[in-house]
């Protein structure tokens, strides 16, 4: 049956003729290209850790100082629910940075808009460590800290699938689920990095930590940032990019040829995330306010547990991406998820004995599923939208997840145990972002492909000229 003909500057169906080799997809052997790939993939791994290093360092503030600073009038449980919340702020506005910075890079290049994302998240993560606080402001005070969330917010939105981007696109073939690790190593890197900067001030007596300590991390960012802008700047555009652009113009608007061709594939894509990325929340972010505040755990005590469980985290993540490359994608993905389900309800128990090594125990153990997974996140997501609205695809699913499910796991795990006075409420919360990966990630491997091929155009998603949940791929 003759296909509609797309719209101009819509991304066309699929012809049933085999398409011609495409250099950038089929490269012939290259030594140069192995050498830029792996430039590549170590640009995004360093642009990532640094942008995650400047928006885990709020997370650790948020849960030991924060409410203390910005929330002088609330009671301590409410000014850490206060704290939580702007926290969230930068999770809502991820999308939208997600949106901006997606049709940016689908539109002039996956370069320009890193560059852009990096700057901003530098430039927000600075000046909260300029920022006075309430008793010297007033209200002012947190009006302006959850504005420069939000221009975090942003800026990390735009960050993630540009970063996968850069490295997936470089990758050879057979080896972009594996090259979009190194995006996501960035991820447990920063956040070590950013809990080891908190464990070092936090020596500091309260007074000093509270008055000026905290801030350091924030304005020693601004050093990394240039190192990263620095490397940034001497990286080409993706081969991928290039030749789509050299191919066709550039899609007028990529969020409406997502949304309504692939609405589908977006909404499972946003569930197909929530392990990976909110897991991590409750297992850090919340688990630090809970150890310090309910538990024998003191804060120096508890961020070297996070620290050393992040040290793992490093460790094992991009095993899981070797994994997937080597088997079957949905074979890789049932083991990497499925022990979730015992060691994560086994960790709270272990962490809330109060004994050090057994909270050691406890969170590397619950580290290897959701870990594991989450290196393998990126090549899943990369390689479900055509290369003409492939940043502005994966992005918005991946941060839509991170707003409705990472975003909200402290203050929901924080609600959870302020209501019912009992910790299971939270792990029942964990066990359930696991369940919900596996109603995303399933259905949406079945529908690219357990082995997809490297081009989304030849994995049949785009028959015709839409893909609709009622009317299928």
């Amino acid at each position: 049956m003759p296909h509609d003909a797309p719209a101009p500057n819509e991304v066309p169906a699929a012809e049933p003729a085999a398409p011609a080799p495409d250099p950038a997809v089929d490269p012939a052997p290259d030594p140069d290209l192995a050498r830029d790939a792996r430039r590549a993939g170590v640009t995004a791994f360093v642009g990532t850790t640094i942008e995650w290093f400047d928006f885990y360092i709020y997370g650790s503030a948020s849960a030991l100082v924060l409410g203390k600073i910005f929330f002088a009038d609330a009671s301590p449980a409410v000014g850490t629910l206060a704290a939580f919340a702007t926290f969230w702020v930068g999770f809502l506005a991820r999308p939208l940075g997600g949106l901006i910075f997606g049709h940016f890079g689908d539109k002039y290049g996956r370069k320009k808009a890193l560059i852009t994302t990096l700057t901003m998240m530098g430039g927000a993560t600075f000046c909260v460590g300029l920022l006075p606080g309430y008793d010297r402001i007033g209200a002012a005070a947190p009006v302006l800290l959850v504005l420069l969330r939000m221009i975090q917010g942003v800026a990390m939105g735009g960050e993630w699938g540009g970063a996968v981007l850069i490295a997936t696109e470089y990758a050879p073939p057979k080896r972009k689920l594996l090259y979009g690790a190194f995006a996501q190593q960035g991820s447990p890197v920063g956040n070590l990095l950013a809990t080891l900067a908190f464990l070092g001030i936090a020596q500091l007596p309260d007074a000093a930590f509270e008055s000026w300590g905290w801030r350091v991390p924030f304005l020693f960012s601004a050093v990394l940032v240039a190192v990263g802008l620095f490397i940034r700047l001497k990286l080409a555009e993706t081969p991928e990019m290039r030749a789509a652009l050299a191919r066709n113009k550039p899609v007028k608007l990529p969020i409406k040829t997502v949304l309504s061709r692939y609405p589908l594939l977006v909404f499972l894509g946003v569930l197909a995330g929530t392990a990976g990325v909110a897991i991590t929340y409750v297992k850090t972010t919340f688990a630090l306010s809970w150890a310090t505040s309910d538990l024998d755990f003191d804060r120096t005590t508890f961020l070297t547990v996070i620290a050393l469980a992040l040290v793992v985290q490093v460790i094992v993540q991009p095993f899981g991406a070797v994994l997937a490359s080597k088997w079957p994608v949905r074979k890789a993905v049932l083991w990497m998820l499925l022990p979730e389900f015992v060691v994560l309800p086994v960790m709270f128990v272990l962490v809330g004995t109060g004994n050090f090594w057994l909270a050691v125990l406890g969170m590397g153990l619950a580290t290897f599923p959701h870990a594991m997974y989450y290196a393998a996140l990126a090549g899943i997501l990369a390689r479900v939208f055509p290369v003409e609205v492939r940043y502005t695809g994966m992005s918005l699913s991946y941060q839509l997840c991170t707003t409705l499910f990472a975003g909200t796991a402290p203050i929901v795990s924080q609600y959870l145990l302020t209501s019912f006075d009992s910790i299971w409420p939270v792990v029942a919360l964990g066990l359930a972002y696991t369940g919900i990966t596996l109603t995303g990630v399933l259905p949406l491997l079945a529908r690219t492909g357990e082995n997809a091929p490297a081009d989304p155009d030849a994995t049949g998603l785009r028959p015709g000229p839409r893909a609709s949940i009622a009317g299928g791929a």
